[in-house]
């Protein structure tokens, strides 16, 4: 991360280094907020953010499943992203809107409690690494369970619930893979830490449904409509652990790791251990759709 000139918060743009929140804070002490994470991409004709307002539309949507009342609609959040761009000078740039609860109440009940808007922007290069992207990853299926439907909302983005994300990324790097995956409750494939898993086997793709515990990835809505564009089939269906093992090729699609390839699960070489033909596609059309080079999805740039 670069840190950048400024930072919108609750309306004004504050410098970077002024943009804090009380020890107190509701949302630090007890994880109360909702975020999104979202990309500005250079391309030949200026800057332009990938699927802006669906990323809006979903923070405002997690603001009300947790019961934050944000003033602010999701318009208006799409035209403080472009400003925000604009008074920091991007080309491109991870842009990351946070609400959540200030200080006010003490205790789990926070409705005595302000609610906030901040959203930065900075630079960020491949979350993954470039070498990971080019030649893919190395995960393991972690100890720890996916958050349930029945004890969280994993169709949401609230902050406090990332913990369950932390706790499998640290022993993942622990154990010296570069990531980790996760089943639900019941034993079967979810997400990774914090993106969304693909698996392809005999020239058919399979990625986990919303009733998996997965977050309905905006990037994975994105790879599941390019690859199907494309002829392939694409199926929402429960994936147990060994179809991990079995796989062809395995990916791993978010705002942050874009489209990043698999190429060892437990010890296990998936496919020929390098990124599978299915993969590579996914990635060159992802890259094309963001640089603007295809007319057809043009609707999903937004230009600052």
């Amino acid at each position: 991360m670069e840190p950048a000139n400024k930072i919108w918060v609750d309306g004004d743009f504050v410098d970077w280094d002024d943009a804090t929140v009380h020890f107190l804070s509701h949302s630090l002490q007890y994880g109360t907020g909702v975020f999104e994470g979202i990309r500005a991409y250079k391309t030949p004709e200026g800057t332009a953010v990938f699927r802006l307002h669906d990323h809006m539309v979903r923070l405002v949507a997690s603001a009300r499943a947790y019961g934050l009342a944000m003033k602010e609609t999701a318009e208006e959040m799409d035209e403080v992203c472009l400003e925000l761009l604009r008074v920091n000078d991007l080309e491109s740039a991870y842009i990351r809107p946070f609400v959540f609860y200030g200080a006010g109440a003490f205790g789990i009940n926070p409705k005595a409690s302000p609610i906030h808007n901040y959203m930065a922007a900075f630079y960020l290069g491949s979350y993954m690494g470039d070498h990971g992207v080019q030649n893919g990853i190395t995960t393991m299926v972690s100890s720890w369970r996916r958050i349930s439907h029945t004890s969280f909302i994993p169709t949401a983005k609230g902050s406090g619930q990332y913990l369950n994300s932390v706790l499998a990324k640290q022993e993942a790097l622990r154990a010296g893979y570069d990531e980790a995956l996760m089943l639900n409750d019941v034993g079967l494939v979810s997400e990774g830490s914090g993106m969304n898993l693909f698996t392809v086997s005999r020239g058919v793709v399979y990625t986990p449904p919303v009733s998996s515990g997965i977050l309905e990835g905006i990037t994975r809505d994105t790879v599941f409509e390019l690859l199907t564009g494309e002829g392939f089939e694409v199926v929402q269906t429960d994936l147990a652990r060994g179809s991990l093992y079995t796989a062809d090729e395995v990916f791993l699609t978010g705002t942050a790791a874009e489209v990043t390839p698999v190429r060892e699960i437990d010890g296990r070489i998936i496919g020929t251990g390098e990124p599978g033909p299915i993969t590579r596609k996914a990635q060159d059309l992802f890259s094309d759709l963001v640089a603007a080079k295809i007319p057809e999805y043009r609707h999903w740039l937004t230009f600052v």
